[in-house]
């Protein structure tokens, strides 16, 4: 049965709950509830369906040749199984949703390298207590302000503020 298939497949609520943010625990609480109660429903179905007893039937019906019309009719039916299409999609998904958090990670190590440099030459420099004008302004160049090209205060562009 294919519902036997999709219930080999099982979830890890503790994973699923670690993801889940506060405001939507209520809504995580009711799909797994859901989810339990199909699966006890599902778990609750035999294997196989129970055969027809076409005999008792030929025997109870007073119509001749209804039974048989039936038992034909059924044993022709055939329920196709849903074809899975999205299967192939969601894995793509993954693949590229990997790969970029790989690229991610090695940006936020590229970042995490440069702002280890910037703390370590903060940590180097002399306390902002003893610091003049002139150790302020070779730390933090930016805040050195160009008095002969802006000559009134505050000696930047106003855009700049």
């Amino acid at each position: 049965m294919a519902g036997r298939k999709a219930a080999i497949k099982a979830i890890d609520w503790a994973a699923f709950a670690e993801r889940v943010p506060p405001n939507q625990r209520a809504m995580f609480n009711a799909l797994k509830t859901r989810s339990d109660a199909l699966s006890a429903r599902l778990a609750a179905l035999p294997e196989k369906p129970p055969t027809i007893d076409w005999a008792h039937y030929r025997a109870t019906v007073a119509k001749a040749g209804m039974v048989d019309e039936f038992q034909k009719k059924f044993s022709a039916l055939k329920v196709p199984e849903p074809v899975d299409t999205q299967t192939a999609k969601i894995d793509a998904q993954e693949q590229e949703a990997a790969k970029s958090t790989a690229e991610y990670v090695q940006a936020s190590k590229a970042r995490i390298v440069q702002y280890e440099q910037q703390l370590q030459k903060l940590r180097s420099m002399i306390p902002f207590e003893q610091m003049t004008f002139e150790d302020l302004h070779e730390a933090f160049p930016e805040t050195r302000l160009d008095k002969e090209k802006y000559p009134y205060w505050p000696h930047k562009p106003i855009a700049d503020l």
